[in-house]
């Protein structure tokens, strides 16, 4: 079936569904409460809770450390830090799994999303009090599993099969995304202090919880416009119980093969959580005009700027270049996704050099790799969501979606264990390294694209 644009009906704003603006801010308040705890959790540990004495109070440490010391042994404070956050960000994903399975056969997406959301926020509530870090990371990452893939699968669900509308849907939605992850760090690092002499911490996770209970009373709110769950439109279906044709299972592992190689990009990508964050800390000239200066988690708000700046002008070309009968495949795309990042990472070589040397550079390096990493992002991430939504087969839908994050979860501990060698490393290697993975990630895949390309474009056309 060929794509076509469903006319607007009378309650639509903006040419979209009600539902879509409900998922815009539920996601909007949601990623502020993930982004602002991400932008501290580095700095928090190293900086904060595995300083002197303070470990000792922290339930389960010593466990934990002992735990990651058998496999790779002894580690500084920087080193477990890394491998935390890695760990803790590819389990927001992985559990995605876990919450995409009960979605599809048990809760149904709405109930997910409040379960995930309730429980995120208590995540956040947790962290405030160092004595339960641990087990606040635990219930964070038990929350985004419910949340997550749940609240994605439903922007999906808005519009009818063929409907064109959906890719610009899921731009919108990566808007709501992004605005979030923008002012997130502005406010949960003011909250925290990190830029004074002495930081309360606590003050930041209590407002990314407070964001959490927004997005909770947005989506209660606008909950009579969000579309039904996928699982009871399947159970409703005359097919409801009709096993996967061929071409479904040809589609189903020809999207595992692309979660797979976008685990490399993630594993670039979220080096912005761990050293970058620490490159802004402690090796970066923050000075801004008229004796001004930049915060330090001012930094992570960088990208999602840029989502903004950058959006309408990609979204322009590919309109161009789709008239012209020249716009490049979903899975191209992410080719010269990962090919923009190897481009932001090689462009830090150049103040990675003059780290090594003992200098400090200015913080405008960053805001220019930050511009051409999100050139990648915007290239592979929204795609990506768009693609898995139109190419998996209706009864995996959730599941599927959650596949698609396996590789954020892959990929964010990847970039954990390349955290380790931010202080082994000089600097300029160390971006010349994860420079060199995505581009071969991007070679990879581009060669990839001729095989996948028929089997996806085949799927898509019978929807």
């Amino acid at each position: 079936m060929t794509g076509i644009e469903t006319a607007p009906s009378p309650g639509d704003r903006f040419g979209h569904p009600r539902g879509l603006s409900v998922l815009f801010g539920t996601e909007l308040w949601e990623r502020f409460c993930y982004y602002g705890m991400r932008a501290l959790l580095t700095l928090y540990m190293v900086k904060f809770l595995f300083v002197g004495g303070r470990p000792d109070s922290v339930l389960g440490y010593a466990a934990v450390k002992s735990g990651y010391e058998f496999f790779s042994g002894p580690l500084d404070r920087v080193q477990l830090a890394s491998l935390l956050y890695g760990t803790y960000t590819a389990l927001t994903y992985l559990t995605g799994l876990i919450g995409g399975f009960f979605a599809d056969n048990v809760l149904g997406q709405r109930r997910a999303v409040l379960v995930g959301g309730i429980t995120m926020a208590a995540g956040e509530f947790l962290l405030a009090a160092p004595h339960f870090f641990f087990m606040g990371l635990l219930v964070l990452v038990i929350g985004n599993g419910f949340f997550k893939p749940n609240i994605t699968t439903q922007v999906g669900g808005l519009y009818k099969p063929g409907d064109t509308r959906i890719d610009s849907a899921y731009s919108i939605f990566y808007v709501g995304i992004n605005l979030g992850a923008l002012i997130a760090p502005l406010v949960t690092g003011r909250a925290a202090g990190i830029d004074g002499d002495s930081p309360h911490y606590y003050w930041g996770f209590i407002a990314a919880g407070i964001g959490m209970l927004i997005a909770l009373a947005t989506n209660l709110a606008g909950r009579r416009h969000l579309p039904p769950d996928v699982r009871r439109r399947r159970l409703q279906s005359a097919g409801a119980h009709a096993p996967l044709t061929a071409l479904d299972k040809r589609a189903v592992v020809a999207l595992c093969v692309v979660a797979l190689f976008n685990v490399f990009f993630w594993g670039c990508y979220e080096q912005q959580g761990i050293t970058i964050a620490l490159m802004a800390a402690d090796h970066t000239d923050l000075s801004a005009p008229f004796g001004t200066h930049i915060g330090i988690a001012d930094v992570q708000s960088f990208n999602p700027f840029f989502i903004f700046a950058l959006t309408p002008f990609i979204i322009a070309l590919w309109r161009r270049q789709a008239r012209s009968g020249g716009e490049p495949s979903p899975v191209l795309k992410m080719a010269f996704g990962c090919a923009f990042t190897a481009a932001a990472y090689g462009l830090l070589i150049i103040p990675g050099f003059s780290i090594d040397a003992g200098g400090k550079p200015t913080w405008l390096w960053l805001l220019a790799a930050m511009a051409v990493l999100t050139l990648g992002e915007l290239y592979l991430s929204p795609v990506g969501l768009s693609l898995f939504s139109k190419a998996a087969p209706a009864k995996l839908a959730s599941l599927m979606m959650a596949v698609n994050f396996l590789s954020n979860a892959g990929g964010n501990y990847l970039a954990g264990y390349l955290g380790t060698f931010w202080d082994r490393m000089p600097k300029s290697s160390y971006f010349m390294m994860i420079a060199a993975l995505a581009g071969a990630t991007s070679a990879a895949i581009f060669l990839l694209s001729f095989v996948l390309r028929p089997v996806l474009q085949a799927r898509m056309a019978q929807e």
